[in-house]
């Protein structure tokens, strides 16, 4: 079905919904994804890893097991129209996964995510993302053998830091050593998320509309040979933020690698009343 107007009424995918639709702040799937990421597989306290796994998720035989991921992303929606307004497709975001068990099954879930565009905040909200508004920042690599790109060579070294309302928040490091032969880990299982959307109508506060668990899909993936080496990792505290709960008590191998896919659909695993 077309965002465009056929008939009476108002169209859209999300809001603000207007007789054409052109002015939803999130298209309608599919949605198609690319981005270079940047990963660290770590360990976090197993108390403040189990506490934050949402209802019908059990702990992971490891229970500490994270990583922290930041991406420079490019999307767009089938046409592809987003691609020559840069502004409406391009964004970069900060998150934590946490590992665990769903009826036995290795998965993972994502307490903690930040982005800087309003667009990919509210397509996170749709898929079960808890995402909040942040600034992120990435080092970038062009290809090019000059003192300004740190390349993919043994010894290239790579940076990002993520803030939040004036407060860094996170900040990586990878030092290259060569390519990867298994890439990361820590965020290899499937992600599962819970869609959360409260009411505001008086003495329901606590019966949200919607409040599910649900595992996210995707097709038609794509990934570049993965770089890794030694990482560093550090979470700091902040006002309104708990992410710091999750710092690294250990931290493992850092990668850097480039990622495709696309989203139009979603599984519910299961409702709670």
């Amino acid at each position: 079905m077309s965002d465009r107007a056929t008939g009476p009424g108002l169209r859209g995918y999300t809001v603000p919904r207007t007789p054409t639709g052109r002015a939803s702040l999130v298209p309608r799937p599919p949605w198609h994804y690319v981005g270079d990421f940047m990963v660290v597989d770590y360990w976090a306290d197993p108390d403040a890893c189990v506490a934050l796994l949402p209802e019908g998720l059990e702990p992971h035989p490891d229970p500490g097991r994270c990583a922290a991921i930041f991406v420079d992303w490019q999307s767009c929606s089938e046409g592809g129209e987003e691609l020559v307004d840069p502004a409406r497709s391009q964004y970069r975001e900060f998150f934590i996964v946490i590992n665990g068990l769903l009826d036995g099954e290795e998965v993972t879930t994502c307490p903690f995510i930040w982005v800087d565009q309003d667009f990919a905040l509210a397509r996170g909200w749709i898929q079960g993302f808890p995402k909040k508004l942040g600034q992120v920042w990435m080092t970038r690599t062009f290809g090019l053998d000059v003192a300004a790109d740190p390349g993919t060579a043994p010894g290239a070294r790579y940076g990002a830091t993520c803030s939040a309302r004036g407060h860094r928040i996170a900040e990586m490091t990878l030092t290259v050593e060569g390519e990867s032969a298994e890439g990361p880990r820590h965020n290899a299982p499937p992600l599962v998320n819970v869609r959360h959307f409260p009411r505001l109508e008086a003495g329901r506060h606590d019966e949200p509309a919607v409040h599910e668990l649900v595992r996210a899909k995707s097709r038609d993936r794509a990934a570049s040979a993965v770089l890794e080496g030694e990482a560093t990792l550090a979470l700091h505290p902040a006002p309104g933020e708990e992410h710091d709960a999750l710092q690294p008590v250990r931290v493992g191998r850092g990668y850097r690698l480039t990622f495709a896919y696309t989203v139009d659909d979603l599984e519910t695993v299961r409702g709670y009343a």
